[in-house]
């Protein structure tokens, strides 16, 4: 794996989670109502989802997404309905004006479910696997180490970046909680996560192989 190879594909990443897509969008919907620590740990569960994709990729597990239509829609279905019933969940969520106190009590108790959810939002989506499906290869040697471990290396690489870009959105985003402290926001802030959620499940539902 050549240098120049590997700063080009770094690039690429960077500029693919900086784009607006679900995961950024899920970060930053979250970190704005509940948070930066509750983004940090989001954001920790959508890059870890990375590594499951990548390992489908290298092993060719990805390669039956692709060719079966089953396969494909079940994990989309899936994936749909988690982000629906995310949707619901951020509705039925209590919030109030002094949401960010509670918020310092629960999040570090509840990190490893809001790792979870990052987590699963992230694998329940096939699109992904057809991403690095498609992604991966364009960056890879034909020459030097086997072409799995080549395509291994890349995702943690991709991993690593991605999660310092989504910590980087949490924390940004994060911050705006503290000025925003009225129940009025708290509810635009709700059905704003709703939209947003069901919007992306509603994607994620319409899309083709």
């Amino acid at each position: 794996m050549e240098l120049e190879m590997i700063l080009s594909f770094l690039t690429a990443s960077v500029i693919l989670s900086i784009m607006p897509g679900p995961d950024n969008i899920f970060v930053l919907t979250e970190s704005v109502s509940s948070g930066q620590r509750t983004g940090l740990a989001i954001s920790l569960g959508l890059s870890l989802g990375v590594l499951v994709h990548t390992s489908a990729a290298a092993l060719g597990l990805s390669i039956i997404i692709q060719q079966s239509a089953l396969v494909f829609s079940v994990i989309k279905y899936l994936g749909a309905a988690y982000l629906f019933y995310l949707a619901i969940s951020a509705l039925r969520s209590k919030g109030d004006g002094n949401q960010n106190e509670s918020i310092k009590q629960e999040v570090p108790m509840g990190a490893f479910k809001l790792v979870r959810k990052g987590f699963l939002m992230n694998v329940l989506n096939p699109k992904v696997s057809l991403f690095f499906i498609a992604f991966l290869p364009q960056f890879i040697s034909k020459s030097g180490i086997a072409i799995s471990i080549q395509m291994i290396v890349l995702g943690i690489i991709f991993m690593i970046q991605a999660l310092l870009v989504f910590s980087l959105i949490a924390i940004l985003s994060g911050r705006l909680n503290r000025y925003l402290n009225s129940q009025k926001f708290w509810k635009i802030t709700q059905w704003s996560k709703f939209g947003v959620l069901s919007v992306l499940a509603s994607l994620l539902l319409l899309s083709e192989k």
